[in-house]
C-alpha cells in the first residue's frame, strides 16, 4: 500500500495575487485549491479587486471560513450580512464587501479560490 502525504503551508503560497489593502494566496492540495484572504481595514472590493477586473459585483461562488475580523456583504438585490470570526459561509455570485472596524479580516476559501481576484 502506497501511502500519499502532501504539506503545504500559507508561508509558501503557490500563487499570491495583491492589490491595494489586500492579497490573496492560493495553495493547491491534492486536487483542492485553497484561499487566504487577507484584508487590510478600509479594503473594498468594489474599489480595491473589482475595479481592477471592470466588474460592478463579485461574480464567484464562496464557500469559507473567517479567522479573524469582520466583514460586510451586500448583495446585488440589496441584502446584507455581516461575517465574523468563526463564521462558516457560502455566498454566491453577485456581491459587494468590506471590511468593518481597524481589524484586518483574514478568511479561507474552500470553493472559488482559484477564479478569485483574477484580472
Amino acid at each position: 500500500m502506497t501511502v500519499h502525504r502532501d504539506i503545504k503551508r500559507f508561508d509558501s503560497p503557490d500563487e499570491s495575487r495583491t492589490f491595494d489593502k489586500g492579497r490573496f494566496e492560493l495553495v493547491t492540495i491534492g486536487d483542492m485549491t485553497v484561499g487566504r484572504a487577507s484584508y487590510e481595514p478600509g479594503w473594498k472590493w468594489s474599489e480595491h479587486v473589482g475595479a481592477a477586473t471592470g466588474s460592478a459585483s463579485c461574480q464567484v461562488d464562496h464557500v469559507g471560513f473567517v479567522l479573524t475580523g469582520r466583514a460586510r456583504v451586500r448583495m446585488d438585490d440589496g441584502a446584507e450580512f455581516d461575517l465574523k470570526a468563526g463564521d462558516l459561509f457560502a455566498i454566491g455570485p453577485g456581491h459587494d464587501s468590506w471590511v468593518i472596524g481597524d481589524e484586518p479580516y483574514v478568511s479561507l476559501h474552500f470553493l472559488g479560490a482559484d477564479e478569485y481576484a483574477k484580472e
